[in-house]
């Protein structure tokens, strides 16, 4: 899928903007109670939102250098900067947000034009074009938001965005064997999606209700199948 860089961008600024705003609400007391992340208090949420910033300021890195720059040093590094981070003080937490993301748009700044069309390898080893940078924030500063549970919904992004996000997830879940086969529709925009062989039911909702149940957010209690069934439990997409 070709997305835009200049909407990638746009939803990356967007969605920090939005954070900022949310942790501008919250009471310090707020950081220590449990997140919509099994095991994450929100303090877990914010830092790993402030360390991925530094994650893809390593690969922006990568792709202006040609230098291999991994995101992180390894996934328990990246566990551990998580844990460590959860203990500090919420001004602490709410500066790192802030100061990640600004130096995150810096180096966004600093890309030269053509560093844009290098290939840098992602978290999970993939390769993928240094345009793909801003979309991963994107998505993490909009998705984690939520994640929060301080009043933020996946109704809260763009719709063509949260078809990009079902697009994402329906490409990873759909090709596990475990994956039951179905047809997904929105109701709000004219995009469907096929998982499997696309033989079972057809689920029809709008793009937020379907985002956040291939996301594993919820468990689609809002839509149905072509067979008046609730959906069925995919499997986990990250």
């Amino acid at each position: 899928m070709t997305r835009r860089l200049d909407e990638t961008l746009a939803w990356a600024g967007d969605g920090a903007a939005h954070l900022r705003g949310l942790m501008a609400r919250m009471g310090d007391d707020a950081f220590a109670a449990p997140s919509g992340l099994p095991g994450w208090s929100r303090a877990h949420v914010l830092s790993h939102i402030a360390r991925n910033a530094d994650g893809m300021i390593n690969l922006l890195t990568w792709a202006r250098t040609g230098v291999p720059t991994p995101a992180y040093a390894s996934a328990e590094a990246r566990d551990a900067d998580i844990e460590a981070g959860a203990t500090r003080s919420p001004a602490a937490i709410r500066d790192d947000v802030v100061d990640s993301s600004d130096r995150l748009a810096q180096a966004v700044r600093e890309m030269p034009a053509q560093a844009w069309s290098a290939h840098v390898k992602n978290v999970q080893g993939v390769e993928i074009p240094a345009t793909d940078i801003p979309w991963i924030r994107a998505r993490e500063m909009w998705i984690h938001a939520v994640d929060l549970d301080v009043g933020a919904s996946l109704s809260d992004l763009p719709v063509p965005m949260l078809v990009e996000v079902v697009g994402d997830v329906v490409r990873v879940v759909g090709a596990k064997p475990d994956c039951p086969p179905l047809r997904l529709a929105t109701t709000d925009a004219d995009r469907s999606w096929v998982l499997g062989d696309g033989t079972g039911a057809e689920v029809r909702g709008p793009a937020a209700s379907l985002a956040g149940w291939v996301l594993g957010r919820s468990r689609g209690k809002d839509l149905r199948t072509s067979e008046g069934t609730k959906p069925p439990v995919l499997p986990r997409w990250l």
